[in-house]
């Protein structure tokens, strides 16, 4: 049974797929990923714990399934985006930890640059706000914070990439520095209408080209996974960022279909067709994929914190044990006792991009309790897929009549019935909600030959619909006080 190894590197936890011909799981091993913040809104991965980890789960997922019968034919990898790693051409050894995509320490730099008028040229190239969500202005800062770093760039002995690229590089032993237009164009130096590195944004930046990776398409064969590695040699056939995987995976292969992924943060995607769609409201127009030598576009909004809310809770506050408690608790309350939580613990994203907000927990009395927090921590999760919704709904046109939805925070059905509610809108999950290491298999599936193409990719069996059913004042009663924490928040009404 010829099947592929997905490995889906995300921001909390490293998991290793093998994906069959059907689409179903047949072998999955993962580990945490812990995180480490060094300094108010520095938030950094060890790269070497992410290396041996991909290392350890694939091993593990690749024996599993092969002692049930499985010939692993070929591998997919998909990545938490802008999240990026230097390192050494000559050793692969990291210079720096990974700079994550919810560090903050861009922020000056974006800010300046903004003040000097650059951020529409920067939006005309890449697609993308003038954030420092994305890797450019947090590299502009690791080249000079390194003694002698610039240099080494420019004469090209350091290496950059997404999490995507450093694997790839470790994995092929160091033979293949190359990456995919989806990660490419979540660095802020991607043109994404010529589909490569631009040279003005490589200069605004101070970013070397030297050291940037080849951009090859999704499906392309990436190089080949060292037997020394694996323990046997096996083609890397597909890459994508894990939200544009997740769109593949969640089988939205035509323009108007709308995707959210919960996972760390919370992610949308809406399929535009072959054609740039250029936002009005702030949403992010970026590359859905390069497959069959086809560009897709797509248009984005982006929630920074959403499974991440759930960890802060467990090992911050340590009002839950599991995420699993977080339904149990919510369901136990009859309203949210006029409790909000802004989550804005790296800023705000869509529509706002704000980075200077700051989280608030307001509303509270003396009759709050852990469940009200928990609660709380949810219902924001749904207003913010409200905000990126009807954002998306305002620059398409389309009323979308449905919203899929995949993630590990899919699973909670009192928040997928949250956000039908509050939404509006029917919400779809699909039985299997890995839908990123889905469509990363799907796309080194396609490029084997397994399947003829992406539109004949297995579809997920049917997992669970939610119709909405809140009246209307409610929502909207709920929405207003939702958009008066949010003004709190960004006025620093909380200090």
């Amino acid at each position: 049974m010829k099947s592929i190894l997905a490995i889906d590197q995300g921001t909390t936890s490293t998991r290793s797929l093998v994906i069959d011909v059907q689409g179903r799981v047949a072998a999955r091993a993962q580990v945490e990923l812990p995180q480490s913040y060094p300094r108010p809104g520095w938030v950094e991965h060890d790269p070497e714990a992410i290396w041996r980890d991909v290392v350890a789960t694939a091993r593990q997922a690749l024996a599993e399934a092969e002692a049930g019968g499985h010939e692993i034919a070929v591998i997919g990898i998909a990545n938490q985006r802008e999240t990026f790693v230097v390192w050494d051409r000559s050793t692969g050894r990291a210079v720096y930890p990974a700079i994550v995509w919810q560090d903050r320490r861009g922020a000056e730099l974006c800010d300046r640059l903004a003040k000097e008028g650059s951020e529409q040229r920067v939006s005309e190239i890449s697609g993308l706000v003038l954030d420092s969500y994305f890797s450019a202005s947090k590299l502009a800062w690791l080249l000079d914070a390194v003694p002698g770093l610039r240099q080494r760039a420019e004469e090209g002995s350091v290496a950059f990439g997404t999490i995507d690229c450093f694997l790839l590089w470790k994995l092929t032993e160091g033979q293949v520095h190359a990456t995919d237009p989806t990660n490419a164009a979540r660095t802020l130096l991607f043109d994404i209408a010529r589909m490569d590195w631009s040279e003005d944004l490589c200069r605004l930046f101070g970013v070397p080209r030297a050291m940037l990776p080849e951009v090859r398409d999704n499906d392309a064969l990436f190089g080949v996974a060292s037997a020394a590695v694996l323990g046997r040699a096996i083609p890397i056939r597909g890459m994508a960022g894990d939200q544009q995987a997740a769109l593949i995976g969640q089988h939205c292969l035509s323009p108007g279909c709308i995707k959210i992924t919960y996972g760390t943060g919370a992610f949308g995607l809406m399929h535009t067709g072959e054609t740039i769609s250029r936002s009005r409201h702030r949403l992010l127009s970026t590359v859905a994929y390069r497959a069959a030598a086809r560009t897709c576009y797509a248009l984005e909004g982006s929630i920074f914190v959403a499974g991440a809310g759930v960890q802060w809770l467990r090992d911050r506050l340590g009002i839950i044990g599991t995420a699993q408690e977080t339904e149990a608790l919510a369901r136990s309350l009859p309203d949210n006792g006029g409790v909000y939580l802004v989550p804005a613990f790296s800023g705000l994203g869509t529509p706002h991009w704000d980075s200077n907000a700051r989280a608030l927990l307001c509303g509270m009395t003396l009759g709050t309790s852990a469940a009200h927090v928990v609660r709380a921590l949810l219902e924001a999760v749904a207003y913010q897929s409200d905000e990126l919704v009807g954002t998306m709904r305002a620059d398409s046109g389309i009323g979308a009549a449905l919203l899929r939805v995949d993630g590990g925070m899919a699973q909670n059905d009192w928040l997928c019935q949250f956000l039908a509610d509050i939404l509006a809108t029917p919400v779809s999950r699909p039985a299997n909600v890995e839908a990123t290491a889905l469509g990363a298999a799907f796309l080194a599936g396609t490029s084997a030959g397994i399947w003829q193409s992406l539109a004949h990719t297995p579809i997920s069996a049917h997992g669970a619909d939610f119709e909405p059913v809140l009246e209307p004042c409610e929502r909207e009663r709920l929405l207003g006080g939702w958009r008066d924490a949010v003004s709190r928040a960004r006025q620093g009404a909380y200090q």
